[in-house]
């Protein structure tokens, strides 16, 4: 009986570990089996394969005209089918790629030149009215071959560039998360979070600007250092509003949720207001601008970087320093605590600071990564970040809870919101799960507190079962 008890309890708490590891990888599967669909490939090969018919079928005479979407993977594949045929030394080959109407002007070339058309070579969809209507736009190219790769069926969710997309997504969620994280497990709450993304992305746009008109209005003359000081800005100004909200709510003992509330409509306000209202664009910033979220370092990118550093930084304040266990303790009884000879007022301050100047740096990568600044920026954020530290075992009762459980909460969001992308969601009805999300990893909570798994999972002994 104790040993079977023993491996319960084993089970139990390496489930407790990598839980919700399985549960990113299930969802992983679950959105890469649902997003299987008949698609058509734009690789290498499917090229060498569209090139090798065009050999064969295709008479020597006749001109071919090879056509891709610009800023595309079709574009690709339509380069590489060109250079395949012109190593083969097929003549009269025409490449097309662009807008649709790019397509149109090489038919046009080809009718003036009074040539004979002999296939449109392409990839995906763009370019497939321009092609039906051949016909009857040119009466001379009736007789032509329409030739695609051969459709594969695959998933677009479990895809190399999906992933970069959701990592590049939740990165912001992630790192402000963090501060969140801490927030919470002190019993806390801090809404204000998506708003001060919104503010600093605006207030660090719209100083870097004002450098740049101060240096003569060139955006390309303006050095690394307003970008740099801009950044600082406005993570300094969301930073000391998180220490507003900390001051609020230790020494005014006003509760989070309404102190946080009332600084997320100030800072949205303020965000509104910065620049005038009007989008801080890209022609306004300097190249640098964009490197925050866009440039590496040694060969990693530099939101990985951050988000690897934060984390590690993060886990090592809280596991290994006194004042990472005075914000468990300030959770678990904050009573207690300060008996204890705890300085609550102290970590609460710390912890809304944290969490304000994680915002803030969110914020300037948010806006790098879009390389301008608008004031709805970070609308809606604080849903997501709550869900990913809840979903990461963080206990909304405070006293309990992991930083690298808040990085598998984040990236679970993460995938969710592009797996449901991918299936054709829409935006309510991704909020509506994003919020049955929260109200159920909430009651999981609760019953882990009052200890309903325990009741549930304990073995009955002899005696009761008699």
């Amino acid at each position: 009986m104790l040993r079977s008890h023993t491996h319960v309890m084993t089970f139990k708490i390496k489930f407790g570990d990598y839980g919700m590891v399985l549960v990113l990888l299930a969802l992983v599967l679950l959105f890469s089996v649902l997003t299987v669909k008949k698609v058509t490939p734009s690789d290498k090969r499917s090229a060498g394969t569209v090139a090798e018919r065009i050999m064969e079928e295709i008479p020597v005479d006749k001109a071919v005209v090879v056509y891709g979407k610009d800023k595309t993977d079709f574009e690709t594949f339509a380069r590489t089918l060109a250079r395949r045929l012109e190593t083969k030394g097929r003549a009269n080959v025409h490449l097309a790629i662009g807008a649709p109407r790019n397509l149109r002007v090489k038919l046009n070339e080809l009718r003036d030149e009074g040539g004979q058309l002999g296939a449109i070579a392409t990839a995906g969809p763009a370019g497939m009215e321009v092609i039906k209507a051949v016909p009857e736009k040119y009466p001379m190219f009736r007789e032509f071959a329409v030739l695609t790769p051969q459709p594969r069926r695959k998933s677009t969710f479990f895809t190399l560039d999906n992933f970069k997309n959701v990592t590049q997504r939740v990165v912001v969620i992630a790192i402000v998360a963090i501060g969140m994280t801490m927030v919470i497990i002190t019993a806390g709450i801090d809404l204000s979070v998506g708003s001060l993304v919104g503010l600093s992305a605006m207030v660090g746009a719209w100083f870097i600007k004002e450098r740049v008109i101060a240096a003569g209005g060139d955006p390309a003359a303006a050095g690394n250092f307003a970008v740099y000081s801009g950044f600082a800005v406005a993570i300094l100004c969301a930073g000391l509003i998180g220490l507003f909200s900390g001051a609020l709510v230790a020494y005014c003992k006003v509760a989070p949720f309404i102190v946080t509330l009332g600084v997320m409509m100030i800072a949205r306000g303020m965000a509104e207001q910065a620049n005038g209202g009007f989008t801080v664009s890209d022609t306004q910033l300097p190249p640098g601008f964009r490197e925050l979220n866009h440039g590496t370092l040694i060969g990693i990118p530099n939101t990985v970087a951050l988000l690897i550093l934060f984390y590690l930084a993060a886990h090592i304040f809280m596991s290994k320093t006194k004042y990472g266990r005075y914000i468990y303790a300030v959770g678990g009884n904050m009573e207690a605590a300060r008996l204890s000879g705890v300085p609550v007022a102290g970590i609460i301050l710390l912890v809304y600071t944290v969490c304000g100047l994680l915002a803030g740096l969110g914020g300037c990568l948010e806006a790098s990564r879009v390389n301008a600044a608008t004031t709805v920026m970070g609308t809606g954020l604080e849903l997501e970040v709550i869900a990913a530290v809840v979903v990461g075992g963080t206990s909304l009762f405070g006293g309990s809870g992991r930083v690298f459980g808040t990085l598998i909460g984040a990236f679970i969001i993460g995938v969710m919101r592009s797996g449901m992308n991918q299936l054709n969601f829409k935006d309510p009805v991704q909020d509506m799960v994003l919020g049955a999300i929260i109200i159920i990893a909430v009651l999981l909570d609760r019953a882990r507190q009052i200890g309903f798994w325990e009741r549930l999972f304990k073995p009955r002994s002899p005696r009761a079962a008699a």
